[in-house]
Formats: structure tokens, C-alpha cells, sequence
């Protein structure tokens, strides 16, 4: 039984209008009429959201977590701002490049017919285990765990109840430990932060609305804890996210 569901994905930027022009345009999102603070880009439900918020201080690090981008072309995402870090090659079908804050994207050229108008394509997770963060995160979500390992990659699909709102999400071995503070990270709806504690999960700050953890290998996510049914057996209002 699952202990949690995904909610949304949240980045951290300095320059709130450029990144929300960017990220907008690169996913195939839109920003919210009533221009909330922090802002929020909005896709078909409300799982495909992503939220901007603004931070003080600059990206110094490698991205712990990125997402990986389907796009008509690279030539298009650096229209848009992007830069291009390492291009794809024959053995790697994909092109490293950076957000207009210098945040590490991988962007994923495809065909017409395999674009659609949402353009996440995988959330990745750098890890020191990835077996294990793997394995943590299915149990945490209830998805199913799957690898590669040959190049020791581990992953959870959205399955068939579309319980994640990209195709995977992903966790590859480096072998640089985490430094610093994640600028990519997602929140969860849980029923019990108990539960996510007693599998493993540490409590780093509780807020009014929402408790800050740490995963087993120290990566931030925010749980959200779902009220209960309310008289009429429906659920009660959705909280916001940070």
C-alpha cells in the first residue's frame, strides 16, 4: 500500500519572469491567471504543476534532481534561453543543457507524432545507491521498481493509473555526494507523516500547512497531509503547495 501520492514539482529561481518565460514555453504549461505567490504553471491537472519559487541565493551546484524534456529541437529550447552543455552523440541520445539560471536539463529531440503539448518527459534523481533510493521511493509512491543493470539505472513508471504525471521517474549512481540544498523537488499527499517517518524519511521542518522531509539520502520533498472524508463521503479542500 502506497504511503504517499505525487502532488506537483516545485524550482527554485532568482529571476522569477524569465524562468517562468522558460519553463512555461519548455514544457507546454501556462501561468496562472491570478498570478500567485510564489507562481505556479499550470497543466492539465493539477498533478502537472509546477511551482517557481523565488530564492535568494544563486545555483552553485550540479542539479541533484532534473528533468529530462521532449522537444521538436534543440535549436528551439535555445530560443528560449537554454544553452547546450554537452550535445547528444550516437552512444547518448540526449543533450545536456542549462535553464537560462544555468539549472542542468536533459532535452529529448522527437518526431511530430511523438510530441505532445505537455513536454516533461522523466524527473531523475542523482543518487550514491540507486537500488535503494529506488526501492524507498516505490514503496513510498506503490509503484513498481524497475532497472537497467548493466548501467545500474533504477526507475518507477506512472503505470496505468498515471500516478506519476511524466513517463518515469528516474535514479542513476554518481559518485559525487550531495552538497547543498536541491533547486528540483516534488511534494507528496500523505495520509500519516508517521508513516513516511517509520519507513525511513526524516522531518527537517514543519510548517502550517505542509511538513519539509528528507529522503534516505537526504534529498528534500514536502508532504502535504490529505484531510479526511468529509460527511458526504468526498474529500475535504486541497491545500496549496509552498
Amino acid at each position: 500500500m502506497a504511503l504517499a501520492r505525487f502532488k506537483d514539482l516545485c524550482l527554485d529561481v532568482q529571476d522569477e519572469a524569465r524562468q517562468v518565460a522558460f519553463w512555461t514555453a519548455a514544457l507546454g504549461l501556462r501561468r496562472r491567471a491570478d498570478r500567485t505567490d510564489p507562481t505556479v504553471l499550470l497543466g492539465e491537472t493539477a498533478h502537472h504543476s509546477l511551482w517557481l519559487n523565488t530564492v535568494p541565493e544563486p545555483k552553485t551546484v550540479k542539479n541533484r534532481v532534473h528533468l529530462d524534456v521532449d522537444t521538436e529541437s534543440v535549436a528551439a529550447l535555445e530560443a528560449l534561453g537554454a544553452t547546450v552543455l554537452v550535445p547528444a552523440t550516437r552512444e547518448q541520445g540526449w543533450t545536456i543543457m542549462a535553464d537560462p539560471e544555468g539549472g542542468e536539463f536533459c532535452a529529448f529531440v522527437r518526431t511530430p507524432e511523438r510530441l505532445s503539448g505537455y513536454r516533461l518527459y522523466e524527473v531523475v534523481v542523482d543518487c550514491a545507491d540507486p537500488g535503494r533510493m529506488a526501492r524507498w521511493w516505490g514503496e513510498v509512491l506503490g509503484l513498481p521498481v524497475g532497472s537497467d543493470q548493466e548501467h545500474d539505472w533504477w526507475w518507477l513508471d506512472a503505470g496505468p493509473d498515471a500516478a506519476l504525471p511524466f513517463e518515469s521517474l528516474v535514479f542513476v549512481p554518481v559518485p559525487e555526494p550531495r552538497t547543498g540544498k536541491n533547486r528540483v523537488h516534488w511534494d507528496v499527499d500523505t495520509p500519516s507523516i508517521e508513516a513516511l517517518v517509520a519507513a525511513g524519511a526524516r522531518v527537517l521542518e514543519e510548517r502550517p500547512d505542509w511538513t519539509v522531509l528528507a529522503d534516505p539520502e537526504g534529498n528534500v520533498f514536502c508532504a502535504f497531509v490529505e484531510p479526511p472524508p468529509n460527511a458526504s463521503g468526498g474529500r475535504g479542500p486541497r491545500v496549496t503547495s509552498p
